[in-house]
């Protein structure tokens, strides 16, 4: 991460970053041939640990991605949130989905469709009508992801559709597109 990254963050000037650098307080290194710093994420972690600046910020930078499901793969979420890029909370119902999304303001939602399909197109539509999550994508993961199906879920206010089962490349991957980020 970058002086500037690491001061958004922990909320400080990019020049203090650059004193706990230079002190040896906040370890990391400079790239050959330049001036500036780089600073590996599982120092920076360390750092606001021992200093007890709240970790919250870290999710900053990354894309957050909640998927609401009640029976998500085990490991699931490691293997996503292994990715410096993604940050990923699971909720197994709507209330649960609720009390994470005001807190965590996803960029993607992932709403599985398995139980019932009108209950998942009202939460679709929970989640747009509220102004801070207006911006979020909302996917439908469904067993059925037929064109005609994708085109149904589409109508019903779905930004996008993911087969079932889940997998960690198929949520990274609706994540870019649905965010637009690039790789």
């Amino acid at each position: 991460m970058t002086t500037g990254d690491v001061a958004r963050i922990c909320r400080v000037a990019p020049r203090t970053v650059s004193k706990w650098f230079d002190t040896g307080k906040l370890r990391g290194y400079r790239i050959p041939g330049s001036r500036d710093r780089r600073i590996p994420v599982q120092q920076l972690v360390a750092f606001m640990r021992a200093h007890g600046i709240p970790l919250d910020g870290l999710d900053a930078g990354r894309c957050r991605v909640m998927v609401l499901s009640a029976s998500v793969p085990a490991g699931l979420c490691d293997a996503i949130n292994a990715c410096d890029r993604y940050a990923v909370r699971v909720a197994e119902n709507g209330f649960e989905a609720g009390m994470i999304a005001q807190g965590f303001r996803p960029h993607v939602v992932i709403v599985d469709l398995a139980d019932d399909d009108a209950q998942g197109a009202k939460l679709c539509g929970l989640i747009k009508s509220r102004p801070e999550l207006q911006s979020a994508r909302v996917l439908a993961a469904t067993s059925d992801a037929s064109d005609s199906r994708r085109g149904q879920l589409l109508a019903e206010g779905f930004d996008g559709c993911l087969p079932k089962p889940l997998a960690a490349a198929a949520i990274i991957g609706a994540a870019e597109e649905a965010t637009n980020l690039i790789t």
